[in-house]
């Protein structure tokens, strides 16, 4: 589930930690200091995925405190609870690693109580909520489907307070905030396609491993190959992100033979324009394009195993 870009941004942020900020922990163990980065993403997910049903089953316990009040009123006799029991809702509950997932991260460690009150009122206010209970039976398993997404992506995502609420407990939330709103409407359309013990899975860690290590390990031979196509630049004078980026997108180029270099390219401009300067993108595409023609002009691409 996690992707490969989210994937390069940790491998980058490790680096960056290391050349930068000297981190000692993470030296003496950079792949260990890896997983913990790509765990911070999959304790994110689970979180999320944990307060959107609780979100739903709030419904219940919104109904019980209405119903016991000393003076009630026919809207508090008749709450509707539809939601508490959606099958998708329930499909996600009973799934074996989703129990196992909220076993082992602990979401409910973060008081959420407020939010989660806050995040139900305002669904049952919204019109598709409304339609949503209208409907008595569940013969319609998108609508099911879709309500748990709506509360997600049109009530959660939109809330700015509510997301700085988040990014108090998960500080990755800036760096994985896209990948998340692009896993959750996956996992919530087809919960049993996924893992939730393990969002990587054997080919993303290879990558991801060996991504950190290629560039850690060779990295004297990858500057070798870059600091030629700097010209009038100063080395030591480019952004410290944009070298550790054109680093990773050389290791691509040269050890990972099934990444398209035109893929490697793209996605190191995209991440170069996120996280470094206006003009990093630019800059680190022209690098690389010029890297990348010389290799082949040069009939040197030919990926090989770096520990070789």
């Amino acid at each position: 589930m996690i992707s490969r870009r989210n994937i390069r941004v940790k491998v980058m942020q490790l680096v960056y930690a290391l050349e930068v900020m000297d981190d000692e922990k993470a030296r003496k163990n950079p792949v260990q200091a890896l997983s913990k980065k790509l765990e911070e993403s999959r304790e994110l997910f689970v979180y999320l995925l944990h307060f959107i049903t609780q979100v739903a089953q709030y419904a219940e316990i919104d109904a019980k405190h209405r119903a016991s009040k000393h003076l009630t009123t026919k809207e508090d006799l008749s709450v509707n609870t539809k939601i508490a029991g959606n099958e998708q809702l329930w499909k996600v509950l009973e799934s074996g690693t989703y129990r196992k997932a909220v076993e082992t991260t602990m979401p409910g460690s973060v008081d959420s109580a407020d939010w989660i009150k806050k995040m139900y009122l305002r669904l049952v206010d919204t019109e598709d909520y409304q339609t949503y209970i209208q409907v008595d039976n569940r013969d319609d398993k998108q609508a099911e489907k879709d309500i748990l997404r709506f509360i997600f992506t049109d009530l959660m995502l939109p809330d700015e307070d509510f997301l700085s609420f988040v990014e108090e407990h998960f500080t990755n939330w800036d760096d994985d905030a896209e990948m998340m709103s692009q896993l959750m409407p996956a996992y919530l359309q087809k919960s049993s396609a996924y893992d939730l013990t393990d969002m990587m899975g054997t080919e993303k860690w290879q990558f991801a491993r060996d991504l950190l290590n290629t560039v850690l390990e060779k990295g004297e031979h990858l500057q070798e190959l870059i600091k030629p196509k700097l010209k009038n630049w100063d080395a030591e004078r480019i952004a410290q992100l944009d070298m550790i980026l054109m680093q990773m997108g050389v290791a691509e180029f040269l050890y990972f033979d099934t990444i398209p270099p035109k893929v490697t390219i793209n996605e190191y401009i995209d991440i170069a324009k996120e996280y470094s300067t206006p003009q990093s993108g630019q800059f680190v595409n022209g690098i690389l394009d010029g890297i990348h023609k010389e290799l082949v002009a040069g009939d040197k691409m030919h990926k090989t195993d770096f520990k070789k």
